[in-house]
């Protein structure tokens, strides 16, 4: 109309710009990014359930809808479609879906995979679309089970490797993990993820493995065959902050060191310190399951002293990443402490941190009943008595007891027997709480961890100023406030109440 009124008309171009990466030419957009760069930049489905567990009847074709409720659905049907979206309850937080669509898998597989597209808004309020499959596997279909397990009376191994799994997503693909009495159950719906996470563990921590393999089905016309795998993982039973009286061929491999040990820390080696001379080693795997000694005694038995005077005798020093110091020092059990007079002179490597007045626990050699084959085999041996093995800040934590920390941990999605006593449950919650306090003291420990702000804990101005500086706390700079990560996110599990945070 413009043109035939004779009227002039200015042509309206779409402008382009250059990818910021690549430099291909492309539409403009908020990022200046395509689309190939930005999805290599940001992955928006990362964190999303890619495994979900679904129970399926197959007598009446029914879905089990926790807690109590059975759905029917025809294979591929919109009500079946809908009942997998709902599993999925913390999808709609993170991303918004668009499009779903099945999968074709095989019947005798046994399991449903769906194509999801899904939007979110990423790096300065462009819109990224990507697609992505989730697969619905019955908890009892698994092909390879992990039998992790370390025959000790605590579970302190395992709050850390859980927290180790959470950071590394090792057991992403697990479709199912189960709480047994020494040890966790990591159930796998393919082989390779049951070897991969066999590695995993094997870089973090000490182990011995074998696997076994049990037939399920044979066709003997394509000459199929179909197996579950069974992997036993046992971790070494030596633990951090334990006693070691060392073997006598192992201490001269180790150059004569020792032989009473402490163990310091734990990964996928052991490392040793001798208390006395601050001489300190490591012990690999393969060397620790040749000889496969047992911990003289262990941190359930360790006494709390208090400690009369110190006087250092060497200048601090640097050993395997942590400082020491010989000290000698003059220290009473505390249990005996206004009762008798008992006194042991002792030599710690503690002096860079005790002063007197202090608290420290240690081992009770002097009352202890040891009868260990290996403490037999050294003639004429002359035990100290007592060995400290870290300072104690229990009494000045009574006055913080109760009060919320300023973190959280997160936790794996795993079934817990509930038909355990009440006094199992006090010994894991006590259990639990020595390990987050370990975590407060002890930098190192978690270094490898992931540590996440408590939103709800508010700091009360009177209480900081009441509690000191004296209790180890962990630094607000070490807890990763970027990350939002509520306390129902169970990858749609409605059952376990257990995923999430844990103070």
């Amino acid at each position: 109309m413009a043109g035939e009124a004779g009227m002039f008309m200015v042509p309206q171009t779409t402008g382009s710009v250059l990818c910021c990466k690549c430099g291909i030419r492309m539409q403009p957009n908020a990022a200046n990014m395509c689309v190939k760069c930005l999805r290599s930049e940001v992955d928006i489905t990362e964190g999303l359930p890619k495994h979900v567990m679904i129970i399926h009847c197959p007598e009446c074709d029914s879905y089990l809808l926790p807690p109590k409720t059975w759905i029917k659905a025809q294979v591929e049907s919109k009500e079946l479609l809908t009942f997998c979206l709902n599993r999925l309850k913390s999808l709609s937080n993170k991303v918004r879906i668009v499009h779903a669509e099945f999968i074709w898998t095989e019947p005798h597989s046994k399991r449903i995979k769906v194509r999801l597209r899904v939007q979110k808004e990423v790096l300065n309020g462009t819109i990224l679309e990507q697609a992505y499959i989730v697969e619905y596997a019955n908890p009892d279909q698994w092909v390879a089970a992990v039998q992790l397990r370390q025959h000790v009376s605590h579970r302190r191994i395992f709050f850390y490797l859980e927290q180790l799994i959470l950071k590394h997503d090792a057991a992403g693909r697990a479709i199912r993990i189960k709480q047994m009495d020494q040890g966790i159950d990591f159930f796998f719906g393919n082989r390779s993820h049951g070897v991969k996470f066999v590695e995993f563990l094997g870089k973090v921590s000490p182990i011995r493995s074998r696997h076994d393999k049990q037939l399920v089905s044979h066709d003997p016309k394509s000459n199929n065959y179909n197996y579950k795998y069974t992997f036993s993982v046992e971790i070494s039973p030596v633990c951090r902050e334990d006693l070691i009286c060392l073997p006598p061929k192992v201490a001269v491999s180790l150059g004569n060191l020792g032989p009473i040990v402490i163990c310091t820390k734990v990964t996928n080696s052991i490392a040793l310190l001798d208390p006395l001379t601050l001489r300190y080693c490591f012990l690999d795997a393969d060397q620790y399951w040749r000889s496969a000694f047992r911990s003289l005694l262990t941190s359930r038995q360790l006494v709390e002293y208090i400690v009369l005077d110190v006087e250092i005798i060497s200048p601090e020093v640097n050993v395997g990443g942590s400082k020491y110091a010989l000290a000698d020092a003059q220290v009473a059990r505390l249990s005996d402490f206004g009762r008798n007079d008992t006194i042991f002179f002792i030599k710690t490597h503690l002096g860079h941190l005790l002063k007197p007045g202090d608290h420290a626990l240690g081992y009770d050699l002097y009352g202890a009943n040891s009868n260990d084959i290996e403490l037999e085999k050294y003639k004429g041996l002359v035990l100290p008595e007592a060995i400290l093995i870290k300072k104690s800040y229990e009494e000045k934590r009574q006055r913080k007891r109760g009060k919320p920390r300023a973190w959280k941990l997160k936790s794996l999605n795993m079934e817990v027997d509930d038909t355990k006593g009440r006094n199992e449950q006090e010994k894991m919650n006590s259990e639990y709480e020595e390990f987050l306090r370990d975590l407060e003291e002890n930098p190192e420990l978690r270094f490898n961890i992931s540590l996440y702000r408590n939103k709800g804990y508010q700091p009360s101005e009177m209480a900081s100023t009441a509690d000191g500086e004296d209790v180890p706390s962990i630094p607000l700079e070490e807890l990763l406030a970027d990350l939002d990560i509520t306390d129902a996110e169970d990858n749609g599990d409605d059952n376990d109440d257990d995923d999430g945070m844990r103070e």
